[in-house]
């Protein structure tokens, strides 16, 4: 059986990247060798292209940033990947749409007396390159990166220059966020909300409570068990002493 015609130009990709020689021609295993190597091809060109559609969604916009300065582009990097921000003193925030420039249409005016100061990005695919986007914001306060599968321990060093405004981070469900990476939650001193609830990745889950209400001393922690206290002197039944 002949392979699909739009698979045949994959095929010579997969055998160069594999280094492998054709098999036989004319016998079962040339048949087998065939079908296997479309679909390799095929799943290979699919992982490319998730590649760089993730990539793409986390480079900045080099026209905003020259047009409108870091804040209007921040919110439109947010909004473009489904997220919403919302801008100094205003209560409703602003979601993303078809056309995330349209949503931002009020701020285009003056965009340096309306700065960004809350930001949700709860569910994206943001990386640490999407970061870049964010760390020069000088009013952020509040900013949820709840439930991104993407945001690891590296992207957590990079969140420092926002220690003198950021008053509330979320990274719950972030499955790849480590004790290394709450480690770095000491370069953001004026913390006052963090919520680490449900992170598989953190193993030692009391200790790290304890070490970052010593980092954050002002700050209300939620979602790591804290460590059982040691037990009292005297508590446990001693060997050979039976009850009366």
């Amino acid at each position: 059986m002949a392979a699909p015609r739009a698979l045949r130009p994959l095929r010579g990709l997969t055998r160069a990247l594999s280094g492998r020689a054709p098999a036989p021609a004319g016998t079962l295993l040339r048949l087998l060798y065939d079908r296997f190597s479309d679909v390799e091809a095929l799943m290979q060109w699919r992982e490319l292209r998730r590649g760089r559609a993730l990539r793409r969604q986390n480079t900045e916009n080099a026209y905003i940033q020259n047009h409108y300065g870091d804040d209007v582009t921040a919110a439109h990097f947010v909004l473009s990947n489904g997220g919403g921000a919302r801008f100094k003193d205003q209560s409703h925030w602003v979601r993303a749409g078809k056309n995330a420039m349209a949503g931002l249409l009020p701020y285009l005016d003056d965009p340096k007396s309306r700065p960004v100061v809350a930001i949700d990005l709860s569910g994206s695919s943001l990386t640490c390159t999407g970061l870049e986007n964010l760390v020069w914001l000088k009013h952020l306060e509040f900013l949820d990166l709840s439930a991104c599968p993407h945001l690891d321990d590296w992207a957590l060093t990079r969140l420092h220059p926002l220690g003198e405004t950021l008053c509330h981070l979320s990274l719950a469900r972030c499955p790849r966020i480590t004790e290394r990476g709450l480690a770095c939650l000491h370069l953001l001193p004026n913390l006052l909300h963090l919520d680490v609830s449900e992170l598989p990745a953190v193993a030692q889950q009391g200790l790290m409570c304890i070490l970052l209400e010593d980092m954050l001393p002002n700050c209300q922690i939620l979602g790591l068990k804290e460590a059982p206290p040691p037990p009292l002197a005297g508590s446990q039944s001693q060997p050979g002493v039976g009850s009366h």
